[in-house]
């Protein structure tokens, strides 16, 4: 028996690992790569393994970074089973579809400015002038139904008349559609078969709703082995969900393989505690300024998160009520997922909101933005306010539209609240960041954003322990301060350098210890 790790091995996003029992082979996750854009699609589109020969799959939580390629498995010959959680399969009906449609966009998007760049260039060479600005515009009216929506069919036909390469989507909509008649939730600490002699048990990770450490028990050759995948790894006492598992039933605690998320391997957050303050000051300080505050973010968990303090300081009036506006309807219809799953809620969410008849995402100054038009006017409003808007490595999505609205203007604030990928947008803004506030006198650094050049003028924060990841301390408390015993683990899901440093630290412990990369096969 043996693991093969194919994605979030020596990096954070794509986590994939196939388990082969000998009788059947088990998908642990089956995420999508973020980051460069081609490097992206070329991993996203070549699928490393022959679909027809998956067993069944497994997946962790709804996170597109493990679940975002579930309709390119599901696309061709895959005829088994994808078996999760139930807040997560409820999640994923929504998640998935967004999935796709930002697929779409964004190809029709680039097709779009594609064939609008040739069209200028072809209007110069036939003029042999440059272009004017009427001129432009009577293309964009060619390409365009209105100021909102693309006229895809005038594009691709003018594409194909000019021989110019068309850009298709990872998957549509109606291909994760699909996808979701694949997948089946259980509750936690429910055995499901998923193989000869082969089960899976859910318990809580407490990193997102519905999120879950996936024990999965194998009966061979008279004895019984036994694979824990950690999936992503929560922190401990955070508002509304409940803790990570530290106590395992007594049949499950022998693990021979422990596959473990290394994301914050060599890192410590923020307390917990210093959360609500360091909200409070980053809204305070924008607000005096007359700025807003956009704070690009995962449309679910962190996204429920922020607006669960976001009340919590309103109602204590600790900060100034600006309007708060969540731009996305994923995340819009995450929240509803929220409510349907109280029996994930810890003490505190119930006491401080539920026993009280108060619905914790919902109040006076939240508006839930659904259609691009509103989104546009939200752009260019200038007076204060909270965006809080999906993607939460600025990849794709709304967020980008606010942040090239916004980034220009000192007022304003880009609070980053979580993980930002190597080779995102993100990162980059979290990294001019960094730069700014050691040389203020410097020059804007500038970011290029869905195309264009902008300069980097807005403050930028972090507060890094929104984070739904474990820190080094949380991530080891797992396998130190629980009642399992392990026999080796594997390090994955992190940056090299995070990946290492969470291995030695454990080997220090006295644990054998593997830090596999791509393509590496591990015996167990």
């Amino acid at each position: 028996m043996d693991v093969t790790f194919y994605g979030a091995a020596g990096e954070v996003t794509g986590s994939m690992h196939l388990l082969n029992t000998g009788a059947d082979r088990i998908l642990l996750d089956c995420g999508m790569y973020q980051g460069r854009r081609k490097e992206s699609t070329d991993k996203n589109r070549n699928f490393p393994l022959d679909r027809k020969d998956i067993t069944n799959m497994v997946l962790s939580h709804a996170h597109i970074d493990h679940s975002g390629r579930i309709p390119v498995l599901t696309g061709k010959d895959f005829s088994g089973r994808i078996v999760t959680t139930r807040p997560t399969a409820g999640a994923l009906q929504y998640m998935l579809m967004d999935s796709g449609h930002i697929q779409e966009s964004d190809a029709q998007y680039l097709n779009y400015k594609s064939l609008r760049s040739f069209l200028y260039q072809q209007e110069q060479n036939n003029t042999k002038k440059q272009i004017t600005e009427r001129g432009k515009s009577d293309i964009k009216k060619l390409l365009k139904k209105n100021a909102y929506d693309l006229n895809n069919e005038s594009i691709n036909n003018l594409q194909k008349k000019n021989g110019l390469d068309i850009i298709k989507p990872l998957y549509t909509m109606e291909e994760a559609r699909q996808s979701l008649g694949f997948i089946d939730g259980y509750p936690y600490k429910y055995p499901v078969t998923i193989g000869k002699d082969t089960t899976v048990k859910f318990y809580v990770a407490g990193h997102i709703l519905g999120s879950a450490f996936s024990l999965v028990t194998i009966k061979k050759d008279g004895r019984t082995y036994r694979v824990l995948y950690t999936g992503d790894v929560g922190r401990f006492g955070k508002p509304i969900l409940q803790d990570p598992t530290l106590v395992f039933d007594e049949e499950d605690r022998d693990i021979d393989l422990f596959i473990t998320e290394s994301t914050y391997g060599d890192r410590e957050h923020d307390p917990v505690a210093d959360l609500g303050p360091s909200l409070k000051r980053v809204l305070i300080e924008t607000f005096d300024r007359g700025g807003s505050v956009i704070i690009p973010s995962f449309a679910f968990g962190r996204t429920q998160e922020l607006i669960y303090m976001i009340h919590e300081l309103y109602d204590k009036q600790e900060v100034p009520r600006m309007p708060v506006f969540v731009d996305s309807p994923l995340a819009s219809n995450l929240t509803q997922v929220f409510g349907e799953h109280l029996e994930s809620y810890d003490m505190d969410t119930h006491e401080a909101f539920l026993k009280k008849g108060i619905n914790p995402f919902y109040f006076n100054k939240i508006r839930f933005v659904q259609t691009v038009e509103e989104s546009m006017r939200l752009n260019q409003d200038e007076s204060s306010h909270v965006v809080i808007s999906a993607s939460g490595m600025c990849e794709a999505g709304r967020i980008l539209h606010h942040l090239r609205y916004k980034v220009h203007n000192p007022k304003n604030t880009i609070l980053l609240v979580g993980y930002m990928a190597e080779n995102t947008l993100g990162r980059r803004i979290e990294e001019f960041g960094e730069a700014m506030a050691q040389n203020e006198k410097q020059d804007p650094p500038e970011l290029k954003i869905l195309g264009k050049t902008y300069p980097l003028r807005a403050k930028v924060e972090k507060i890094g322990g929104f984070s739904a990841h474990g820190d080094k301390h949380e991530l080891e408390s797992i396998i130190t301060k629980s009642n399992l015993r392990i026999k080796k683990i594997a390090v994955v899901h992190g940056e090299a350098s995070q990946s290492a440093a969470f291995a030695q630290t454990l080997r220090s412990r006295g644990h054998d210890v593997v830090v596999p990369k791509s393509g590496d096969v591990l015996p167990f």
